[in-house]
């Protein structure tokens, strides 16, 4: 029982959430602003985007997969936002439209790394320049600003009195499905045998093209979600929206303990990694440190993403040889 509590206890997962506390309280006593209930919210509606998009990632890397054009797919939705809009649709049938091009564009990214079996990294390193590209094909420079003041709002507003932003509520929703997916289903079983070793769960009775193609879908899917809330949390549909994205989603689900060589990862971990990011940047803003400085941050924390698991697994495997060595 001790035993296992001490295992626990010491898995990045914990580690994590631990440092990220610990963060929030030094930063609360130590930067002008950043504990105040107004700069909670910012933070919290700051870290939607990355957090929709990194629950789905979490899936794919820990298939031994991976979606570079998460960022891309956002911003060429939201252009089509824009395109349609000025069409004349109506906003309540823009949305769902934007998240089925979403899910189309994921799928193209499926059905080449799984129809035809090319590496996921050169696949999204082509279609997140191809996305990005088709966006400005569809608005150039131009941006599409005009938006119902009663969708823009609401993404910026609070529930009731309480002011908790109304994000929230879909973003706990959408966690909590996928952290039941992949923690206590056969899907989520898969998806850690997949990462594993492919051909030992296809040979298990595992569908893995399957699997695989319908996580790039739903991949495409919330980065259209993300495009809708995007667009309408600046009250904008550019083509360059989201750009560089991808960079911070890769970084805070490496950074939650998911093997980028698949089959380990758990929810958790990542859920901290995308507050203790989100919180450090607002904090560095606050602290008027430069936006080139914040990307070294993030670089830096990618790296760190990588190495700090495996050092940290590295040596507990070295503290339980030693245990079991006779004396």
């Amino acid at each position: 029982m001790w035993t296992d509590l001490v295992r626990r206890l010491a898995s990045w997962d914990a580690v994590l959430i631990a440092i990220t506390a610990a963060f929030l309280i030094v930063a609360a006593q130590t930067v002008e602003h950043f504990g105040t209930a107004r700069n909670a919210g910012h933070i919290v509606v700051d870290l939607a985007p990355v957090l929709l998009l990194a629950l789905v990632m979490t899936l794919i890397v820990a298939t031994g997969e991976i979606d570079l054009s998460v960022a891309s797919t956002a911003g060429l939705t939201s252009a089509a936002m824009g395109v349609m809009w000025n069409g004349g649709l109506a906003l309540e049938t823009i949305m769902p439209l934007t998240v089925l091009i979403g899910a189309l564009l994921g799928a193209v990214n499926g059905l080449f790394v799984t129809g035809f079996g090319l590496p996921s990294l050169a696949v999204t390193i082509g279609t997140l320049a191809l996305y990005r590209g088709l966006s400005y094909v569809l608005l150039g420079d131009t941006a599409v600003a005009d938006w119902p003041r009663d969708f823009t709002g609401w993404t910026l507003g609070s529930i009731g009195t309480t002011g908790i932003p109304n994000i929230v509520v879909p973003m706990i929703a959408l966690a909590l499905a996928v952290g039941l997916l992949l923690h206590a289903t056969p899907v989520g079983r898969s998806v850690y045998a997949v990462g594993a070793n492919d051909v030992a769960a296809a040979y298990s009775g595992i569908n893995v093209r399957r699997l695989k193609f319908w996580l790039y879908v739903a991949s495409g899917a919330m980065a259209g979600l993300v495009g809708v809330f995007w667009t309408l949390r600046y009250s904008s549909a550019r083509a360059d929206n989201a750009y560089g994205l991808e960079l911070t989603v890769v970084a805070v689900v490496l950074l939650g303990g998911v093997s980028i060589f698949g089959g380990k990862g758990n929810l958790p971990g990542v859920l901290a990694a995308v507050v203790l990011l989100t919180a450090l940047q607002n904090a560095l803003r606050l602290a008027h440190v430069s936006t080139e400085a914040l990307t070294v941050v993030t670089g830096a924390l990618l790296i760190a993403a990588v190495l700090a698991p495996n050092l940290l697994a590295a040596a507990g495997d070295r503290l339980r040889r030693r245990r079991t060595v006779p004396t």
